[in-house]
């Protein structure tokens, strides 16, 4: 009797892919490596993010500081302190409780019309000079009439303006930020007020109310 030979079938190369775990490890995989991208992807975004909100942070930080340093800043003179004993006063800021000679003194005429000064006008020489800004503030706006004299008007933190009449080549723009004793323009003579010559009218408001610039300047 002949003795029959078992055959063990081979192994199929491919029986683990038929596996029950098999696929499912693979999808599980997929999706560890997803999920790493999409994390690493996020930490990221959110160190950019950081970096724009501490620029951001930083620059209002100097925002407020200027400000601040702004409020408690005092009027200075809208030129050059070393040039003070040269400076002339053309015209004083018409004050109804202020002497005759200086009720006079701030009386512009013009066509022989007579109005009052709601400044002070300035003169080194009837010669130009540099006209700077009194206190920090916004340049709030810039007005060109070469017939009254160009005019520069300066907000400030404290709740004062203070505008610059007279002025050519002028530096700043509306809407600029300027630090007390930045160069605004030169002074330049006007149509309106041409018996000053070469001068600066110079303005003082508080809380919209014109007052008198020697109240905070001795000139």
């Amino acid at each position: 009797m002949r003795e029959e030979k078992q055959i063990k079938p081979s192994p199929n190369k491919n029986s683990w892919q038929k596996k029950p775990w098999f696929w499912p490890t693979i999808y599980a995989g997929i999706a560890v490596v997803l999920v790493g991208l999409i994390f690493s992807y996020t930490a990221l975004i959110g160190d950019e993010e950081e970096k724009e909100v501490v620029q951001d942070g930083t620059a209002s930080k100097d925002s407020t500081v200027i400000e601040t340093n702004a409020k408690t800043e005092t009027l200075k003179y809208p030129f050059d302190e070393a040039q003070l004993d040269n400076v002339q006063v053309l015209q004083d800021f018409y004050d109804v409780t202020a002497d005759e000679a200086t009720r006079e003194n701030a009386l512009l005429v013009f066509n022989q019309t007579f109005s009052t000064s709601s400044g002070v006008s300035l003169a080194v020489n009837n010669e130009p000079f540099e006209v700077l800004a009194a206190m920090s503030g916004e340049v709030k706006e810039v007005k060109l009439d070469a017939f009254t004299g160009n005019q520069i008007v300066i907000t400030h933190p404290n709740g004062m303006e203070t505008r610059y009449s007279s002025v050519t080549d002028i530096l700043v723009k509306e809407g600029d930020t300027v630090v007390q004793g930045q160069p605004l323009g030169t002074t330049t003579e006007n149509e309106w007020n041409p018996s000053a010559g070469n001068h600066l009218h110079f303005e003082v408001l508080q809380d919209g109310e014109h007052v008198n610039p020697r109240n905070f300047l001795a000139f």
